[in-house]
C-alpha cells in the first residue's frame, strides 16, 4: 500500500473485544475525528461494520491478530499518525492462537519475557518507529475514570474493609509481575487470583469454589462473602491493558456471591456507570473507590 501524508484529524483504533472500542469510537467521533479501525478478526464485534455503514468517517479494515506488518501498512495508507488500543485481546489468544507474520515473529523472538506488558510495549515501539504514535486509551474517555468515594448506596462493612486492605497488598503484588489485576478475598484469605482467564472468569472460579464447598458440606472458617479487589499495575501504561469494569462484572459478582468491589481512583474505566451502580445496588454490592 502507498504511504499517505499524515492527517491530523485522523485516529487509528486497534479494536479488541467488548464495548471499549465502541465507546472510544463514539468519543473520537464526537471530537470530529475520522477513525480508521483495525478490527481484529479473532476479537472485534461485527457491529463495527454496522457503525461504519452509517458513518463515512469510520473506516474499518479487518486483519488477524498476528498481522503487524499489515496493520502498519493500513495505517500508513490511511494517513494515521496517532493510534489507540481499546478492548481486550484474550491473553490465551496472544500467546497460543496467534499466527505471527515475519515482523511480529521477529519481535516475539526478541522479548526477554512473554508477558503482555513486554509484548504491547514492543509493539508500541515498532509503531512509533514507523511514525505512528500510540496514545493513552483513556484520552477521550476521562469522564469514565473512577473518582474517589463510594459509588453505591452501601459502604463496605468492617469485614469487607479488612478484605480490601489485605486484597490490595496481594493484588498489587501480582500486578507487579503482570500476572493479573484482580484478586478475590474472603475473611482476609485469597480465594482466587487472576491470570490469563480475565476478571469475570476469576470471580466465577471463586464462586464455584465456595459452591463446591457448600455442596460437599465441607467445614470452613471462611465467610461466604467475597470481596473483589481490582488494581492497576504499579507502573500502569495507560496506552493498554487499563483496568475496566462493566455490568458483566457486577453480574459475575452477584452470581458468585461477592458483596464488595474495590477499585483505585483515576486508574480504572467504568463503562455504563449508571447501569453498573444500579445493578450493584439491586444486588446489595458495595463499590468503593479508595486510594
Amino acid at each position: 500500500m502507498a504511504r499517505a501524508p499524515i492527517l491530523k484529524d485522523r485516529l487509528g483504533l486497534i479494536a479488541g473485544n467488548g464495548r471499549f472500542p465502541f465507546l472510544l469510537l463514539d468519543a473520537a467521533r464526537a471530537h470530529g475525528l475520522t477513525v480508521v479501525v483495525a478490527a481484529i478478526k479473532e476479537e472485534t464485534d461485527a457491529e463495527i461494520d454496522e457503525r461504519a455503514a452509517k458513518d463515512a468517517d469510520i473506516r474499518v479494515h479487518w486483519l488477524s491478530l498476528g498481522e503487524l506488518s499489515r496493520l502498519i501498512e493500513t495505517f500508513h495508507a490511511e494517513g494515521v499518525g496517532r493510534a489507540v488500543m481499546a478492548g481486550q485481546v484474550k491473553h490465551k489468544q496472544i500467546f497460543s492462537s496467534i499466527r505471527p507474520d515475519w515482523r511480529l515473529a521477529k519481535l516475539l523472538l526478541s522479548l526477554r519475557t512473554r508477558n503482555t506488558d513486554m509484548l504491547l510495549g514492543a509493539i508500541a515501539k515498532v509503531l512509533g518507529d514507523e511514525g505512528i504514535e500510540l496514545i493513552s486509551s483513556t484520552q477521550y474517555l476521562e469522564p469514565l475514570l473512577t473518582k474517589e468515594g463510594v459509588m453505591t448506596r452501601r459502604s463496605p462493612n468492617e469485614t469487607e474493609t479488612a478484605d480490601i486492605v489485605y486484597g490490595r497488598t496481594v493484588a498489587r503484588g501480582i500486578a507487579g509481575f503482570d500476572l493479573g489485576q484482580t484478586v478475590v478475598i474472603a475473611a482476609q484469605a485469597c480465594v482466587a487470583v487472576e491470570a490469563m482467564e480475565g476478571t469475570d472468569a476469576t470471580i466465577d472460579r471463586a464462586g464455584a469454589l465456595f459452591r463446591a464447598m457448600d455442596h460437599e458440606g465441607e467445614a470452613s472458617t471462611l465467610t461466604r462473602s467475597l470481596t473483589v479487589v481490582k488494581v492497576a499495575k504499579p507502573n500502569q501504561d495507560m496506552r493498554f491493558d487499563v483496568p475496566v469494569v462493566g455490568v458483566a462484572t457486577i453480574a459475575a459478582m452477584a452470581m458468585a456471591g461477592a458483596t464488595c468491589l474495590a477499585l483505585e481512583p483515576g486508574r480504572t474505566l467504568v463503562f455504563d456507570g449508571e447501569a453498573v451502580v444500579d445493578a450493584a445496588n439491586k444486588a446489595d454490592i458495595s463499590i468503593a473507590v479508595i486510594r
